[in-house]
Formats: structure tokens, sequence, C-alpha cells
């Protein structure tokens, strides 16, 4: 079982108290077979995003296949132009949709950054993922 509000590929992610914005763009992810989506409120933490959604692609191919599908979701349902980051190299792609920012890794590189440790405890030790 997936640990802090992680999913694999195989269940279903929970959506519930996910702004609908959050909840289009982990849909998204998870009907293009994403791994390990997870959530982070960030709300009252920082002014950079209110939320950071992270996950994995397979392959570099996989991963930019992920960011251009959950542009196009954004696009179609009216978001507006999101900006982007790392379509080239596909090992790093960034969506900032303003105030929601997605990071799709692929496995290892995720794993050398663990971004998901630096934004999700608090100085108190307590984490603020959201179920995803």
């Amino acid at each position: 079982m997936p640990d802090q509000g992680q999913t694999s590929h195989d269940e279903a992610p929970s959506t519930e108290g996910l702004e609908p914005l959050e909840t289009l763009i982990v849909n998204k992810l998870d009907d293009d077979k994403a791994q390990d989506i997870v959530c982070i409120d960030l709300k009252g933490k920082s002014s950079v995003a209110d939320t950071l959604i992270i996950a994995s692609g397979r392959s570099h191919r996989h991963v930019g296949a992920l960011a251009d599908h959950v542009v196009r979701a954004l696009k179609e349902a009216g978001h507006g132009k999101a900006k982007i980051e790392g379509l080239p190299a596909c090992d790093w792609v960034l969506i900032d949709v303003g105030d929601v920012v997605v990071h799709i890794f692929r496995p290892e590189v995720r794993s050398f950054y663990n971004i998901e440790k630096i934004w999700s405890l608090s100085p108190e030790g307590t984490g603020h993922i959201v179920q995803a």
C-alpha cells in the first residue's frame, strides 16, 4: 500500500477534499496511468501555489505524454494557457497553472530530488499531504 497520500497506478485516487482544478489534474494523470500521484496542500504555507501535484511517468515519452494531456485537459476546461518547463528533456516537467503547480518526473529523477519531503513537512514534523 502506498505511503503518505500516494497512489500506485493500480488504485484509483481519492479526490475527496480537492478543488475542482486539482481533481481535473489528478483524474487526468490517473487516466493516463501516472504513478504515485501525490497532492501537497500549501495553503497558508507558500505564496508560490496553493497545491503541488506530483506524479511519475515510466519513461521520457510517458512523462511528455502525461504533461501534454494535462495541458490539453486544462485548456479544454477553460483554464487558459499553463506555463510549462522541461518538455524537451522530459526528465522533470513542471506545469504552472497559477494556484496549482504540477511536477511530473521519471522515477529516478523524482527520488533524487525528493520534493515531497521538502514541501510536506512543517517545522512541527506534521505532513500536509492531501490524499490523492
